[in-house]
C-alpha cells in the first residue's frame, strides 16, 4: 500500500478491532489487510486470520509510539483510582 506503513500485526479480527479503536481515539486512521478467513472465524490458528495494521507513513512513528506504550503498561489508569461519572 502506497502511502501507508504495517505497524501492527494483530491476532484476528477482535485484536485488530481493538487496536484499531485505540488509534482512532488518537487521531490516527488505519487500515486493515490480511487472511480473509479472520472474517470467518476471528481468531487464528496457526497464522492463519493474522492481520496487518496499516496507518499513514507521516503517523507510523507515533502509532507505534502508543503502542509500546501502552505495551509497557504506561496508559493504564491507577487500580485505585476512582472514575468520576
Amino acid at each position: 500500500m502506497d502511502g501507508h506503513t504495517v505497524i501492527f500485526t494483530a491476532d484476528g479480527e477482535i485484536h485488530a478491532q481493538q487496536i484499531r479503536s485505540f488509534l482512532e481515539a488518537n487521531q490516527i486512521a488505519c487500515v486493515f489487510r490480511g487472511e480473509a478467513l479472520r472474517n470467518v472465524h476471528g481468531f487464528t490458528i496457526d497464522g492463519l486470520g493474522k492481520v496487518d495494521i496499516y496507518v499513514a507513513d507521516e503517523d507510523a512513528g507515533r502509532a507505534r509510539a502508543l503502542l509500546a506504550r501502552a505495551e509497557a503498561g504506561d496508559l493504564q489508569l491507577p487500580e485505585d483510582r476512582e472514575v468520576e461519572g
